[in-house]
């Protein structure tokens, strides 16, 4: 038995544990895993807060890179080839399964570290950022928590379709390192008030996309900062869940306030999202335009010190196991 993989003990306790090599269906891969990323969903599936569908794998762990073991029949995958995977859980592993149409070739020179940052972010910038919110070349977009593994590729991909680029981030540090990926504006909401740092910089209401995974009390500003026709995509909640706004902004605007799940999209909107990134993101990595950030990488064993790290909230870019022995 070579496959290993994370057991969740207790919300405390995390084991490594192993079983039978896996199987897959038809329209399935097998990837030996070198590296798997975190992500914040999974620290909650730890703790009891954010239970997978019966549907998915009860280990932790959504997106993956490495080498494909067993390619399905109809995968249109060959044994061998390089790819990085959203998977319906079990990415914690050293083996997972994940559907073919979530599945893309890494690049000739993308290394597996690299390729392991991207789908979760990829996949979620461009749904929320593109096709919900629509974001346009030329306009403005602002990402709350711009160094995180999805803040930074969202910052990256609006520079490269010409946009201007508004992102938060906690320290000085964080906003150095949005600063040198290409931000126009870094607001420090540790400083002063992002209403009061916004209008020194003269973009109070000229915000036409906000990216906020932080909901609560700045849900307001949100609204304040947007353009007419401005759009907000929530896809977290680190500060809070519950939030007052003045619904006044919202007709006057004629603002867009969305929210989603990834573990909410259907097969088929993956499926789209997924041929659609492969088109018009990945280019981007294997040309050397879009890097994404990497703050540390743990080794699998070491998964509940790397989700304690994470919580904390001091990392700036993405956190990745390195699964493969």
């Amino acid at each position: 038995m070579s496959y290993h993989f994370i057991h969740i003990e207790d919300p405390e306790t995390l084991s490594i544990q192993q079983g039978d090599d896996l199987q897959c269906r038809a329209d399935e891969v097998v990837i030996d895993v070198a590296y798997a990323g975190l992500n914040r969903a999974d620290v909650l599936q730890r703790m009891g807060l954010y239970p997978p569908p019966p549907d998915a794998s009860k280990v932790m762990g959504l997106e993956v890179s490495g080498c494909i073991k067993v390619a399905g029949e109809e995968s249109g995958f060959s044994v061998g080839e390089r790819v990085c995977a959203l998977v319906h859980g079990g990415g914690y592993a050293t083996q997972a399964v994940a559907k073919a149409v979530c599945t893309m070739r890494t690049p000739e020179g993308v290394d597996d570290l690299t390729a392991a940052c991207l789908p979760e972010a990829f996949l979620t910038v461009w749904y929320n950022v593109i096709v919900r919110a629509s974001l346009k070349a030329g306009e403005t977009l602002l990402v709350h928590g711009g160094v995180s593994g999805i803040g930074n590729i969202a910052v990256q991909l609006a520079k490269s379709m010409g946009c201007k680029v508004i992102a938060t981030a906690g320290t000085p540090e964080k906003c150095s390192i949005l600063d040198r990926l290409g931000a126009d504006i870094s607001l420090n909401y540790s400083a002063s008030s992002l209403t009061q740092q916004c209008q020194e910089h003269g973009v109070m209401g000229e915000v036409d996309v906000v990216l906020d995974m932080v909901g609560g009390d700045f849900e307001q500003f949100n609204l304040e900062c947007l353009a007419v026709d401005g759009r907000i995509a929530c896809i977290g909640l680190m500060r809070g869940g519950q939030a007052t706004i003045d619904l006044t902004q919202l007709l006057m605007k004629r603002a867009t306030l969305t929210g989603s799940t990834l573990r909410r999209l259907t097969p088929s909107e993956k499926a789209r999202c997924f041929e659609e990134v492969e088109a018009h993101m990945m280019p981007l990595v294997a040309a050397g335009a879009m890097t994404p950030l990497v703050d540390r990488v743990y080794d699998l064993p070491d998964a509940l010190d790397a989700q304690t790290y994470m919580a904390s909230g001091g990392h700036a870019g993405k956190l990745l196991l390195k699964c493969a022995s």
